[in-house]
């Protein structure tokens, strides 16, 4: 098989060299994988990243970097595989940092699970462990808060080309954070795909650690999510839909109780999440924050719908 790895990237150059120096070391043992190659496309980024990238190209032999406007991942994911040359994609995200035998492992996955089943619908999943360790990423262990129970995540995942040109590629209506994937993922599940989970792939997914300075940004993030989550509803309005993106009474009850109807807020738990981070528990600092984050999250989904239903034509 040839292998295509696609990766988006956004103004990350410093973690992005780790993530392609660890797709250059990597070991083949057997002739499952024919070649590879790695298609970075630099999403308007302002940080140098292919300026960068083409001072050190002798360094990185497997990559060809491309560029567009800003236009977000899902964009940046279909032009990609555009200009991929393998009949198996991989995407990661440029903040990961994958193992020597991440290749090797997707392959093994994608071939033993096409012979167990008989035929080759199916795509497989890697771990993700998050980390905030920087200069050695993959010394994390895994975590029972790495888990996820996503069907098809961009994160860490490998499939055939021809499957992602069958459904249409990534929706770049979802400009704004989330949801794209797994938007993807509801109409992949549809052709009848089968999720072979591979956690021998591993890719430590790094982000700096947690401080209040980023409170800011997460609750943009949560609200945008929420925007997405709507369009994810408008183009599958399915129950399952809407348990995801936390459109139910029993969300809006649950984090309305849990943040004690916006009272545990930013600025309230903001003393204490500053104790734990100089605890050094920078991580459970974000987990506890989560309560009034994922309270964001609910409210914006609700603002959105009520948004989409005012716009929509009557009659």
């Amino acid at each position: 098989m040839f292998i295509s790895v696609i990766i988006p990237t956004y103004n990350r150059k410093p973690i992005l060299e780790k993530c392609l120096r660890a797709l250059e070391n990597q070991q083949l043992i057997d002739n499952k994988i024919s070649q590879y190659e790695v298609v970075l496309v630099d999403d308007g980024s302002t940080d140098g990243t292919l300026e960068w990238l083409d001072k050190n190209k002798a360094d990185f032999p497997h990559v060809y970097p491309f560029s567009q406007n800003h236009l977000g991942p899902a964009a940046a994911r279909n032009l990609g595989v555009e200009k991929a040359n393998g009949d198996i994609i991989i995407f990661i995200d440029s903040d990961l940092v994958v193992t020597e035998k991440f290749l090797q492992s997707h392959a093994n996955s994608l071939t033993e699970g096409q012979e167990k089943l008989g035929d080759d619908r199916l795509f497989t999943y890697g771990w993700v462990i998050n980390t905030c360790n920087f200069d050695n990423p993959t010394s994390e262990p895994y975590k029972i808060t790495d888990f996820s129970a996503a069907y098809f995540a961009t994160g860490n995942v490998a499939i055939a080309r021809k499957w992602l040109e069958k459904v249409g590629l990534f929706d770049t209506g979802f400009q704004l954070y989330g949801w794209e994937d797994l938007e993807l993922g509801v109409r992949l599940k549809k052709l009848g795909l089968k999720l072979i989970k591979c956690p021998e792939a591993v890719g430590y997914h790094w982000h700096p650690p947690f401080n209040l300075a980023q409170i800011p940004n997460l609750i943009d993030r949560e609200i945008q999510r929420g925007r997405m989550g709507v369009l994810f509803y408008e183009k599958h309005p399915t129950l399952e839909v809407k348990l995801m993106i936390q459109m139910t009474w029993l969300h809006r009850i649950l984090w309305g109780i849990l943040s004690l109807g916006g009272t545990l807020n930013e600025r309230t738990m903001s003393p204490f999440l500053q104790w734990l981070i100089d605890q050094g528990k920078p991580q459970l600092a974000l987990e506890i924050a989560r309560i009034f984050l994922n309270w964001y999250n609910v409210k914006g989904v609700y603002a959105a719908y009520r948004e989409s239903q005012i716009l929509q034509p009557k009659g």
